[in-house]
């Protein structure tokens, strides 16, 4: 599986996962809402640990800096 995540993609995704999470905890959002930004947070956090989304590999998309 080739990375093709660059630093500041993760970063931003693991941002928006904390700031997903936090207002599902706080109930600023809550039901199916709720539910689907625990799913996108947890994708976001898996995607960012491993540098790789499977999205940008169909659409030739990679924000990875090749040395």
């Amino acid at each position: 599986m080739p990375k093709n995540m660059g630093s500041l993609d993760k970063t931003l995704r693991l941002v928006v996962a904390v700031a997903l999470v936090a207002l599902a905890v706080s109930g600023t959002i809550t039901g199916t809402l709720a539910i689907v930004a625990y799913v996108v947070a947890a994708v976001f956090v898996v995607t960012s640990l491993v540098s790789f989304c499977p999205l940008y590999l169909p659409l030739g998309i990679s924000t990875c800096r090749k040395n």
